[in-house]
């Protein structure tokens, strides 16, 4: 069923929300309501990613610190028990997202990972740890397309681009954050007091969410669920929706593209976030420099949101995500030359500007190209598929080091996967430059 909302019909949301949105309507100006409701977002992806990277500036600690016997490989296992989840909650939160509605995922998956991630910090062992982890990335996965297609929704079409691409900064941000913040509380509170940072997004952002997220979903009358029903016996008046319809022409091609480009983005991109400090330690930094390589390379990222936020809606998405996974397979690459620290600085920031440029436009892709009753559960399709990239890049990283192939065979796989999401894209272009978009929506794609 597409989901079309009356420019009059009524939604639950508290006074002071955006106002409700057609999911394929025209929405022709970015109204304050609007804007609430996309910073509050913009605030959950900032706690998503935090939540997301302070594995990785707590991993060393965690091996040498707990008496859990966590080895490197075993620590990339748990690693991975994260993207897990979020393999799982991208699939799922997607499609709620589309059925139940945007913001009771949102908050409710929101709620889900605040509150395992708070609990890791009183984990007894590593089998907990890795529970709690999975449990944690489930709301973490389903955040990202949920909150997506929301923010589709609230803006013009030809501000979805740009606001996408903006909204997932806040992903390195938190990434940069748990970095900052690492590297002062580690050492004086211990790795336990990086979990306990989520309860702000309890005790803030939640709340917060609760009075400006709008709903862009109507209700469904019982009307209405008759008339689908009867529509669906005589296979006729409903547009088909669900995983099934994204796998079957006309979209089955570019759904497979935009998964594995996905796979191999977020391959790049979450072992760099999970490995960085444990590298640079290994190649001989003490844990304070580690973790300013680790927030080079979410500055990066930061810096690579609005760059590829303007490229993407100049040149267009798909265009812009070809030449910014180019450019993190090449710095990746520089970096197994063992170049000056200096160097190493800046190919990190290019690395965070090419990874996460990448996946942004990717999404920003995905959200133009679909039609509104597809939007949310192709997004989930995308970042959920997508997550095997980034539970496999932790486990991994792990083995590669344990093998004894060292420091660079970590960033020679990275590079790798950037220069195979770079093809991949490339064949996502053509494809879509052979028939036009299918979505009212698209935009530059």
């Amino acid at each position: 069923m597409n989901h079309i909302l009356p420019a009059a019909a009524p939604h639950r949301s508290s006074p002071g929300t955006a106002g409700p949105a057609s999911v394929d309507g025209p929405v022709t100006r970015f109204s304050k309501g609007s804007a609430a409701a996309v910073l509050v977002c913009w605030l959950l992806v900032v706690f998503d990613g935090y939540d997301l990277i302070v594995y990785g500036t707590v991993q060393s600690s965690l091996i040498a610190e707990t008496g859990w016997g966590l080895t490197k490989a075993t620590a990339g296992t748990i690693g991975s028990m994260a993207f897990v989840g979020m393999m799982i909650g991208a699939i799922f939160a997607g499609r709620m997202a589309d059925s139940w509605g945007r913001r009771r995922t949102i908050l409710g998956c929101a709620i889900v990972f605040s509150v395992f991630t708070v609990l890791c910090a009183f984990a007894p062992n590593a089998a907990i740890f890795g529970a709690l982890r999975l449990l944690a990335g489930i709301g973490l996965g389903g955040l990202v397309p949920s909150a997506n297609a929301l923010v589709a929704e609230l803006v013009p079409a030809k501000w979805r681009s740009i606001i996408a691409t903006l909204m997932m900064s806040g992903v390195p941000i938190g990434g940069s954050i748990a970095a900052l913040v690492g590297i002062q509380l580690i050492p004086a509170f211990g790795w336990e007091s990086m979990f306990l940072v989520a309860v702000l997004a309890l005790l803030v952002v939640v709340p917060l969410g609760l009075k400006y997220l709008p709903e862009t979903l109507a209700p469904v009358t019982s009307q209405e669920k008759a008339a689908r029903k009867a529509a669906g016996k005589g296979k006729a008046g409903e547009e088909p929706s669900g995983f099934s319809s994204l796998l079957r022409a006309p979209y089955l091609g570019i759904s497979l593209l935009f998964a594995v480009a996905t796979i191999a983005t977020l391959f790049a991109w979450y072992g760099l976030g999970t490995w960085l400090p444990n590298l640079m330690q290994l190649a001989g930094y003490n844990l304070g420099s580690a973790l300013t390589f680790a927030l080079a390379l979410n500055l990066g990222a930061v810096a690579g949101s609005v760059i590829t936020a303007w490229a993407g809606t100049r040149f267009g998405p798909v265009p812009t995500a070809i030449a910014a996974a180019a450019v993190a397979a090449g710095a990746l690459m520089v970096l197994v030359t063992g170049p000056p620290v200096a160097i190493v600085y800046f190919m990190l920031v290019l690395a965070g500007v090419g990874t996460h440029g990448t996946q942004c436009l990717i999404i920003a892709a995905v959200a133009g190209h679909y039609p509104g009753h597809l939007r949310g559960t192709a997004l989930g399709w995308a970042l959920g598929t997508g997550r095997i990239g980034a539970v496999a890049a932790p486990q991994v990283g792990g083995l590669l080091l344990a093998a004894g192939f060292g420091v660079n065979s970590n960033f020679l796989a990275f590079a790798g996967a950037a220069a195979i999401a770079a093809v991949l894209l490339a064949a996502v272009g053509l494809k879509l430059k052979s028939k036009p978009a299918v979505s009212e929506g698209a935009n530059n794609v």
